[in-house]
């Protein structure tokens, strides 16, 4: 360590190259508050350049002020303010009262439990990919909202109505509103049960627990369970082509992939459905062997300029009844977990064309 010619404790070269190579803007304040590490990170995204930022006083450099104008530092204190507190969680600031705005997060460095502050060491990041974050999760709340609200409160409505005016309706009366009850409760099951599913994908906690599976048998599967509950089985054709490899893979994620393309099919497509199971020489860029499915139908198809959306969060079309929005998303998580890709195209019947390639994995022992 040596002293500035401002007097502040700067680290030696070996910790400031080290630091130079953090993604993230660095600033590290010592207990005077003086600027003892400005790393190139932070340099970008403030506008400053290093030779003039070590040794200023840290609230000079970086006058952070908060969506109402006033100045972090003052509210948050960190040399005069509790004893007690170890850091402050990321938020978006902006750097001065027009400056660019930043994602920033601090720790407070002490020697002792309690004691006075020793080092301030404040993270930076450019503050768009935050607030389009942000964005995205206030929409995510206020959709999931809405789409609970609407069948929350037709249950509401007509349970309402059967307890006051029972004796007014007749049994098939009371039979109908009981069944578009049921209807309801089970959009909501489903909605919860996809959200789940998004959670789980987007955190990166999603399991796979493989074993060999038999993907033609779970597509024969999935449609004898469709017919058995009132489709007709004239609609559905399954073909599969050639010899397929050992595939190590998780059955139900795979059968939950095939049901949801099935019945996205069977709501938005018209004729026949036909499931295509064939081998895949290699997939995707994992240079496996695999196998290759696809879904298609004989409706009018997706146009091209929806392609890009279909596998977004709540896309559902023209087609709002009973549809979370979320299947296709959950497909695009659950087909990638597996590390397969999926593609939408046209079939040759002038319908949509799912078509998705999972390599055959391995056992999870080796």
């Amino acid at each position: 360590m040596t002293e500035s010619q401002f007097g502040a404790t700067v680290p030696d070269d070996g910790f400031q190259v080290a630091a130079d190579l953090l993604p993230d803007g660095l600033v590290v304040a010592d207990a005077r508050g003086r600027v003892t590490v400005f790393n190139t990170a932070a340099a970008a995204l403030t506008g400053v350049d290093r030779s003039a930022a070590l040794g200023k006083q840290y609230d000079g450099l970086l006058p952070l002020r908060d969506d109402d104008g006033h100045d972090w530092w003052k509210c948050t204190d960190p040399y005069g303010g509790l004893p007690s507190r170890t850091r402050q969680p990321a938020r978006l600031l902006r750097l001065g009262l027009d400056g660019p705005q930043l994602d920033v997060s601090a720790r407070y460095v002490r020697s002792r439990r309690a004691g006075p502050l020793q080092q301030l060491v404040i993270t930076l990041r450019d503050g768009a990919s935050r607030a389009r974050w942000e964005r995205s999760r206030a929409d995510l709340v206020s959709t999931v909202a809405h789409e609970l609200r609407s069948p929350l409160t037709s249950v509401k409505g007509f349970t309402a109505t059967l307890l006051t005016k029972w004796d007014k309706f007749t049994d098939e009366q009371r039979q109908a509103i009981l069944r578009t009850v049921e209807y309801d409760a089970d959009v909501l099951t489903r909605l919860i049960g996809d959200l789940l599913d998004v959670s789980r994908i987007e955190s990166g906690r999603l399991e796979l627990r493989r074993s060999v599976v038999d993907v033609g048998r779970l597509a024969h599967r999935l449609v004898a369970g469709r017919v058995a509950a009132g489709d007709d089985a004239d609609r559905f054709e399954i073909a599969v082509h050639g010899e397929l490899p050992d595939l190590w893979l998780d059955s139900d994620k795979v059968e939950q992939i095939l049901a949801n393309l099935v019945d996205n099919a069977v709501r938005h497509g018209d004729g026949k459905i036909s499931i295509v199971v064939e081998p895949s020489a290699e997939v995707g860029d994992t240079g496996e062997a695999g196998v290759s499915v696809s879904v298609s139908d004989a409706g009018e198809g997706i146009p091209a300029e929806l392609a890009p959306s279909v596998f977004t969060r709540f896309w559902r079309g023209n087609h709002r009844r009973g549809n979370t929005g979320l299947g296709l998303y959950i497909v695009k998580g659950l087909v990638e977990a597996h590390r397969g890709t999926i593609a939408l195209g046209r079939s040759a019947a002038g319908g949509a064309m799912f078509r998705f390639s999972l390599p055959a994995g391995s056992p999870p022992y080796l």
